[in-house]
Parts: structure tokens; C-alpha cells; sequence
């Protein structure tokens, strides 16, 4: 990394739910700009990982997939332990190049870590994910995403990736931009 500084970083992790739910999110935080995708996964296992992975680069290419994924970093969890799958896509091109934190070293990733704060501000832990659709979670990354940041000089992470990622991987992802007095940051944005 001091070597190509200038590198685009993805730091990729889970967010679990409470004790006995089988649902997780995939989190993705796009560093230069603090935007956060997240996906529900039906459970913590590598292939619903990689399917997500597959999803992604069959619906907006390679090149794209590549350009907005350059280098992801990540912890060591079971879900994550196929970077071959993970980096080999279609037709095996390498799509991305994914590096692993050190052991129980979570802030080598600080700003997943830092975001998921958000997540948890409107599903605290002990929330199951078991009750919630992409859609509810598309919900919950539209307001997260549209909220400004101090960091970012006032502006909201959505506005910044709409500049700094692909068209194409922001019309996958199928967030909607929140105005400032619409942001719902509570659990009662998903309550159903």
C-alpha cells in the first residue's frame, strides 16, 4: 500500500445477527468515498459470498467489476477462506485481488468497522436478520448512505460514489438518494 498509495481499497467483512438467526450481512465499504453496500446472505458459508460476487460482475462486466473492486481487504473469517473463487471470475479473469488482516487485528479495517456503527444504530445487536428482505436492507444502506459526514465535508457518502464508482455498480446496487429531513437512523425505519 506505500508503494501505490493511490490504490481504490474495499474493505469487505460480515455483520451478524443475534444468537440462533442464520442471516448475516455482506458488507462492502468503498474507502475513498465511506459508501456501504450491504447483501443478505441466507447464511455465513464462502458460496453465498461468492454468489454475490458473481452477481455483481455478471450484471455490470468485468472491467467495471474490476475497476471498482481493485483490492479488497478483509479478515480471516470461514466465509471469506476462497480467495481463488472470490478473485477468478467470469470466463477466469481476475476481477479483484483480496488481502487478509493480520489475526484478531479488526482495526487493519477501520472503516467498515467504524460504518457499521450505522447498521447498528437502526438493527441493534441482538437484532435478527431472519425477518428482513434486500429490499429492508436496501432501505437501510439508502439512509446510511445519504447521510452527510462531517469527514467528507459535508457531504454524503452516495453523492460522492455517484462520482468516484461505475454507473453500472451503482444501478446493481438500487439505493435511492434520502433528502437530509427524510434520514431515518432508529430501528423504526424497518420495523414492519
Amino acid at each position: 500500500m506505500k508503494e501505490y498509495s493511490d490504490t481504490r481499497i474495499t474493505e469487505m467483512d460480515t455483520v451478524l445477527g443475534c444468537e440462533g438467526s442464520r442471516k448475516v450481512l455482506l458488507t462492502f465499504h468503498f474507502c475513498g468515498c465511506s459508501f456501504m453496500m450491504a447483501y443478505l446472505l441466507d447464511s455465513k458459508e464462502a458460496r453465498h459470498v461468492k454468489a454475490v460476487f458473481d452477481s455483481m460482475e455478471h450484471a455490470i462486466g468485468t472491467v467495471p467489476f474490476s475497476s471498482a473492486f481493485p483490492l479488497i481487504l478483509t479478515d480471516r473469517g470461514g466465509e471469506f477462506q476462497n480467495p481463488d473463487a472470490l478473485e477468478c471470475g467470469q470466463e477466469n479473469l481476475i476481477r479483484t485481488s483480496i488481502y487478509y488482516c493480520d489475526p484478531m487485528c479488526s482495526w487493519q479495517k477501520p472503516h467498515c468497522e467504524k460504518n457499521h456503527e450505522y447498521i447498528r444504530k437502526i438493527c441493534p445487536k441482538g437484532t435478527s436478520f431472519d425477518d428482513y428482505t434486500q429490499n429492508d436492507i436496501n432501505r437501510m444502506m439508502s439512509h446510511i448512505n445519504s447521510t452527510p459526514r462531517q469527514s467528507l465535508g459535508g457531504l454524503s457518502p452516495i453523492a460522492l460514489a455517484k462520482l468516484m464508482l461505475p454507473h453500472e455498480l451503482l444501478d446493481f446496487f438500487a439505493l435511492a438518494e434520502i433528502s437530509a429531513d427524510e434520514i431515518i437512523l432508529t430501528p423504526d425505519l424497518l420495523k414492519k
